[in-house]
């Protein structure tokens, strides 16, 4: 059984930092890409930032220049470093594993189960 799951959050001062992290863990083949979603009650949820197993990178424009996505030594892991944190911020993250293959499935997709981040003062 493949499990996601992401740590990290928080509550932050609006200018803060947090780093969220997240690990695969199963009988892994490989993962396609991984990311960071958010979603806050009422909405949908929405793309933070992925990172493909061959390093490419793509961010929302609401968080360009402040997150960064990255990989860990260890593998199936990524991070999410978040600076100048905002008020508009403040959801529940989750962590995305899409395209895992494994011995019993092809490809598939994974969620962690969420870490709340808060920015407020």
């Amino acid at each position: 059984q493949v499990h996601v799951a992401e740590s990290g959050g928080g509550l932050v001062q609006p200018g803060g930092s947090l780093r969220l992290s997240c690990a695969a863990s199963g009988n892994i083949f490989s993962i396609n890409t991984m990311g960071w979603y958010r979603q806050t009650p009422g909405k949908q949820r929405e793309l933070v930032a992925t990172l493909t197993g061959g390093g490419s990178t793509n961010y929302a424009d609401s968080v360009k220049g402040r997150f960064t996505i990255s990989r860990g030594n260890a593998k199936n892991t990524v991070y999410l470093q978040m600076n100048s944190l905002k008020p508009e911020d403040t959801a529940v993250y989750y962590c995305n594993a899409f395209g895992v293959r494994t011995p019993a499935q092809i490809s598939n997709t994974y969620w962690g189960q969420g870490t709340q981040v808060t920015v407020s003062s």
